[in-house]
């Protein structure tokens, strides 16, 4: 049987609810239809921030092991490089190794040299294309450092009046797709589609924006009960789950101002994740057309959870203070772009840089609490889909084995037979830290697991229905998953013993993966590992 192909899709700061199939009210028929057609999984975890759940994703380590223990900043000794080290491979390395063709569409963000030529940038990791910007985040509408194979090709998107960052990267996603059916129709490849929506700024088409007037004006407190029903009809969490609290910074809806302002807030974020299911439907079809998609490995999943960063004016000292930049001063027609969540301006146009808040990444992480950055559940916690004709036996699965980021790479490793190095280009590879999902894929059999998580001192082990974790610098808690997934009973009084047990086995994880605590971080003078 020829090998499949691998079509890995990962979006942006998009919450664990967001998607329809995941009780959401997004329109996402495309991302629906394959998870009627392929594996839901309820209990996979990423790593609670864009660049740590990258370089994990792209390489099966843990995100220290990588070079990317925070960001990519340069911060210190080899696991805080910033960069992606010498001592791992990502799945390009190996799938072109293997006979694969390679191909990025989409954000990178495993370099700390984002606009300088650096060994870590996409076409030297692996790739024998890449379109995208290598940074964080961006302008949509006129992406900064817009990149094809390295070359600087901002005019593209200067020149187009409707150049929109996501549509452009589902194009170009598809033109790879038809390019190498031209060229190398024998061959498999490996396409990674990086999407940054639905990450701040709030950037959407008006067309896409329309869809959603009125939707959202109903509030956060009464959608997050509706979602967590949906959810629950759906077959996504236990009958008896508890929804959390609203955050408690934020106010009840209707003790809110502004409302038809914060509805359309949320409007424009969900138009983001709209406006990326349409492309991934341009996909599939180009995928389709080639008579392709039985043999074809579709993957999706989000880097973190919902992000509730604010956004001040402050924020424009990012357009031009530092090589990271994320926005411009002006519009591409010479307006001046309007920083911050000013309840004065309607956001969603190129003239806007706003967020969505805290009250709404509340409602994106239903029925969970915290968010992007922290390590309880709506931190990490992910939708993931898979969908594979060939190889799934259950269609529409509802999947609640539990894993993490690593196990993508062993998983592509598993379904494609392609060989993991012991040693790359003379540099000795550290071994794979995840386990293969593939037997979800035809097994209702469960496999027990640990998982660990740290970032920037945040910390969580998950361990059957157990889970240990905490926020820098408070103590741990404890909770039992079964029971209490949204994390509201603290029962570590109760299981003393169990706790230090799995306080044990996060710090000796943490010393072998090369976590620096945070506290010795922070000093910014010393960097000792564990």
């Amino acid at each position: 049987m020829a090998k499949p192909n691998i079509i890995l899709i990962l979006n942006d700061d998009m919450g664990y609810s967001d998607l329809g199939c995941y009780g959401g009210e997004v329109q996402t028929p495309n991302l629906d239809n394959l998870a009627k057609n392929g594996i839901r999984f309820t209990n996979f975890y990423n790593t609670a921030r864009c660049s740590p759940s990258r370089a994990s994703l792209l390489t099966g380590l843990h995100p220290h092991q990588t070079g990317i223990g925070v960001l990519v900043n340069n911060d210190g000794p080899e696991g805080y490089a910033g960069s992606l080290n010498n001592k791992c491979v990502t799945i390009a390395e190996v799938l072109r190794e293997d006979g694969y063709k390679t191909y990025v569409s989409g954000k990178w963000h495993v370099s700390n040299s984002p606009y300088k030529e650096a060994d870590s940038w996409p076409t030297k990791r692996g790739f024998d294309h890449h379109y995208g910007i290598l940074q964080g985040a961006t302008d949509y509408f006129y992406p900064i450092k817009l990149r094809r194979d390295g070359k600087n090709i901002e005019e593209e998107a200067r020149n187009d009046p409707n150049y929109y960052l996501t549509d452009a990267i589902s194009d170009q996603a598809v033109a790879f797709l038809k390019e190498h059916h031209q060229n190398f129709p024998e061959d498999p490849y490996f396409l990674y589609i990086a999407y940054t929506a639905p990450h701040w700024p709030l950037h959407a088409k008006e067309s896409d924006i329309k869809k959603y007037e009125g939707r959202f004006i109903v509030g956060w407190d009464i959608l997050r009960e509706e979602r967590l029903q949906r959810m629950k009809k759906l077959g996504l969490c236990d009958e008896n789950l508890k929804l959390s609290e609203r955050d408690p910074t934020q106010r009840a809806w209707d003790l809110t101002k502004n409302k038809e302002w914060e509805a359309r807030r949320m409007a424009v974020y969900t138009a983001q994740i709209d406006n990326m299911d349409q492309g991934i439907g341009r996909i599939i079809a180009e995928v389709k057309k080639q008579n392709q998609l039985e043999n074809t490995v579709i993957v999706f999943l989000s880097d973190n959870g919902g992000c509730a960063e604010p956004m001040g004016r402050a924020m424009k000292k990012l357009t031009n203070l530092d090589e990271w930049k994320s926005g411009r001063i002006k519009t591409k027609d010479g307006r001046d772009i309007l920083y911050g969540n000013r309840k004065s301006v309607i956001p969603g146009p190129a003239n806007t840089y706003a967020s969505y808040g805290t009250a709404w990444a509340n409602l994106s992480n239903t029925p969970f609490r915290k968010y992007k950055h922290w390590v309880h559940e709506g931190g990490i916690a992910t939708p993931l889909i898979i969908h594979w004709p060939n190889g799934i036996k259950f269609k529409g699965k509802i999947c609640h084995q539990p894993g993490q980021l690593p196990d993508i790479m062993a998983t592509i490793i598993e379904i494609t037979h392609s060989p993991y190095p012991e040693k790359y280009n003379g540099d000795k590879i550290l071994p794979l830290e995840g386990q293969s999902l593939a037997l979800s894929f035809s097994s209702t059999t469960s496999i027990e697991r640990t998982l660990f998580f740290e970032h920037e001192g945040n910390a969580a082990v998950i361990q059957g229905n157990w889970k240990l974790v905490k926020e820098y610098p408070y103590s741990w808690e404890l909770y039992d998953r079964e029971s209490d997934r949204t994390e509201l009973d603290n029962i570590i009084s109760r299981y003393p013993v169990k706790a230090r047990e799995l306080e044990l086995a996060f710090h000796q994880w943490a010393k072998r993966c090369g976590v620096i605590p945070w506290d010795l971080y922070l000093t910014n003078n010393r960097f000792i590992q564990y």
